[in-house]
């Protein structure tokens, strides 16, 4: 038989997986999320280099079937072989079963996994072994069933990655590593998201008739197994391959460095990207970012803080007047781009309350959220600090008792809350809180009876509002003001929520009902809260905590980081504060309106301050962005640089302190000064946590009322 026929396994997986390659980066080359045009050679160098991606991804994949395939053979199976081989199988089976066994040493589920493997392939061995007239058929059902598993892989994670780019507009990144944690919201929400019984029917369906031409086409390997010489030169071959693979998929990915972000993600084989994603949860800025001598990081930071001396933070804030110790609710709202809001141009009358109560609010027009994730904007408003490299504070080991707003607040004898309508397990909140002096109050907390509608992410925002309610009639009785930082979780994919509450209907699960409904929610809780005795003397400050997408043809889309924000007094004049600020400043600004005094390691900046200087920090895990002077100056890893030149692209009947759309000119000379800037901003947030500068002080000076 012809030598290269030994092949056909893995020549026809190659096949199929090259082909949904091509289909799904056709389909994601024309999705709606892909905000650009390409030229013909942007084009070519999409599928080109795209496919020779595929082809040294999929060398590696198929390591598997490789040691599968080259260990078939019949003569193990003769004695004493056969038996010395079954008992080598039983022993290690007792090995791990003992609970003794190096696996142990693990712990979590790894010790169960590895005595499954080893128990299912000394049950497949023993029946080799035993019934040698029924070994071919057995081995026959085994080798469709390999070819069925990785068919279905390959279906599975083109689906998965069309679903991702659906959500996020780029291949597997970080986000998706974070999703292997948090199982049962990421499925639960998969299960509401999308018609899950038909489209895995489907998925199955089309699995069996692909294993059925390619074990069809393949089986004479089977059939005829290779000698021991033919199974050495398919190993030579193989090993090669491997070896070339590992050095080439590194090579290729240093190709996507094209201005357009669509034209990288497409060429990118989404595999690797999730590799690389899962290799970089952990980004040492000091060994990946550029840098400068601490000691110059530090002086450029005083020109922000002309306050602070040393390497680290640490101010003074002081008011003339007297403090001023309302009531604070802090309401994040979720993925709530500035966008959908009337003002900034929506014109689907979708958040009809909030286009209201901004008017009567102090507002600002020019904020940018710290990043594309919930645990970014929730750092940046409890932490109040830049966005550093790699996971959010959030979800660190080292995420507790730091420098935080609940920690002023405690000081002043506020009762201070972290409230969320889902299980405050998902993303660490509940460690990052509860270790940062916060009580939870979060879907555990809800009585049966509290409970009207529900999906996978927790309970409607409308029940989250009436618990909270509840929570503030309980502690306004006690004569101690309270902090309660509330975040919603109705605006989110599947966006299911009650029916018959707006007219957008809940089932049929749209963005916009989302939108709508969670503005229907707010306009129900201040109806509730405006009844309270507590309401005149409490402020509500409303942010979102991230924008909708951050899909976009550069790095970091400006437009997809400008979130609404806003300050809401009962009694309180209405204004706005129309220069560039950020996510982390909204508190301390607050702090500044109710004239506290305190001890300050906080980045963020009261912005009515003399001495603020505007700019806003906007980051992904791994690119660093600062927003100063009309330019883009972005870090990332290996020491690259990037600055971009920032041209409004105005649109008519839009006010200019609510444009949000800007053109991203790449700069030809460097702004080194913003550049340092930039570096000192993100070096020294890194450097404050990374030795633990960022703890909250061991006692807090009480300031007088």
């Amino acid at each position: 038989m012809n030598f290269y026929k030994k092949l056909s396994p893995f020549f026809n997986l190659a096949l199929f997986y090259f082909f949904v390659s091509f289909i799904l980066r056709i389909v994601l080359f024309f999705h709606p999320i892909t905000q650009t045009s390409f030229t013909f050679f942007e084009s070519l160098r999409i599928f080109a280099l795209g496919l020779f991606s595929d082809f040294f991804v999929f060398i590696i994949a198929s390591i598997f079937l490789w040691l599968y395939l080259i260990f078939i053979s019949n003569s193990k199976y003769n004695k004493p072989s056969g038996y010395i081989i079954l008992g080598v199988f039983l022993v290690l089976f007792l090995y791990v079963a003992s609970g003794k066994s190096i696996f142990d040493e693990y712990g979590g589920a790894l010790p169960e996994i590895v005595l499954i493997f080893i128990g299912i392939k000394t049950a497949l061995f023993a029946l080799l072994l035993f019934l040698p007239k029924l070994r071919a058929k057995i081995r026959y059902w085994l080798f469709v069933f390999v070819i069925f598993l990785y068919v279905l892989l390959i279906l599975q994670n083109g689906l998965s990655e069309y679903f991702f780019w659906n959500e996020f507009g780029v291949k597997y990144n970080f986000i998706a590593v974070n999703y292997l944690i948090y199982t049962n919201e990421v499925i639960g929400n998969i299960m509401q998201s999308y018609p899950v019984i038909p489209l895995f029917s489907a998925l199955f369906l089309v699995t069996g008739i692909v294993t059925y031409f390619i074990v069809k086409r393949s089986r004479n390997y089977i059939d005829n197994l290779p000698a021991f010489t033919e199974k050495l030169k398919i190993s030579a071959i193989y090993i090669a391959l491997f070896l070339i693979s590992l050095i080439a998929i590194p090579a290729l990915a240093k190709t996507e460095d094209s201005k357009n972000v669509f034209v990288n993600e497409l060429q990118a084989n989404g595999l690797y990207k999730f590799y690389l994603a899962f290799q970089n949860s952990k980004l040492d800025y000091f060994t990946f970012y550029r840098t400068l001598l601490n000691e110059e990081a530090f002086s450029l930071l005083k020109k922000q803080f002309p306050d602070i001396s040393g390497e680290n933070t640490k101010r003074t804030i002081t008011s003339d007047s007297l403090e001023n110790h309302k009531n604070v609710v802090l309401i994040t709202i979720e993925s709530y781009s500035a966008e959908f809001m009337k003002m900034y141009g929506n014109e689907q009358n979708i958040t009809p309350f909030l286009d209201s109560l901004a008017q009567k609010s102090l507002q600002f027009t020019n904020l940018y959220a710290a990043g594309n994730r919930t645990v970014r904007g929730l750092e940046a408003v409890t932490l109040c600090l830049p966005p550093t490299a790699g996971e959010s504070v959030v979800k660190r080991e080292d995420n507790k008792n730091k420098f935080s707003t609940g920690a002023l607040f405690k000081q002043r004898g506020y009762h201070v809350k972290f409230m969320y309508g889902g299980d405050a397990f998902f993303d660490n909140m509940q460690d990052f809180y509860s270790g940062n002096g916060y009580d939870i109050v979060d879907k555990s907390s809800f009585s049966p009876e509290e409970v009207t509608f529900e999906n996978v992410w927790g309970v409607c925002d409308e029940d989250m509002y009436n618990k909270a309610i509840k929570v503030m009639n309980a502690e306004a009785k006690e004569n101690k003001p309270f902090f309660n930082h509330i975040m919603t979780v109705s605006n989110h994919r599947p966006f299911t929520y009650p029916n018959n509450k707006i007219d957008i209907p809940g089932d049929i699960k749209s963005r916009d009902g989302g939108v709508k409904y969670t503005d229907y929610a707010l306009r129900k809780f201040f109806e509730m809260a405006s009844k309270q005795s507590w309401f005149k003397n409490t402020v509500f400050v409303i942010v979102a905590d991230h924008c909708a997408s951050s899909a976009g043809k550069t790095e970091l889309p400006l437009d997809k980081y400008r979130i609404p924000a806003f300050i809401y007094s009962p009694g309180a004049k209405p204004a706005k504060y129309n220069q560039v600020m950020s996510q982390i400043d909204l508190m301390p600004t607050l702090f500044g309106l109710l004239h506290f005094s305190y001890e300050s390691k906080f980045f963020g900046q009261d912005v009515f301050k003399p001495d603020y200087k505007p700019r806003a920090f906007i980051a992904t895990y791994q690119d660093l962005g600062l927003i100063k002077d009309n330019v883009l100056t972005i870090l990332s890893p290996k020491q690259q640089v990037k600055q971009f030149d920032l041209q409004i692209n105005t649109k008519p009947g839009i006010a200019p302190e609510y444009q949000i759309d800007y053109n991203e000119i790449p700069m030809k000379k460097e702004r080194t000064d913003l550049v340092n800037e930039t570096i000192s901003f993100y070096q020294s947030a890194s450097d404050m946590l990374k030795q633990k500068k960022y703890q909250k002080y061991t006692e807090l000076k009480n300031s007088k009322i």
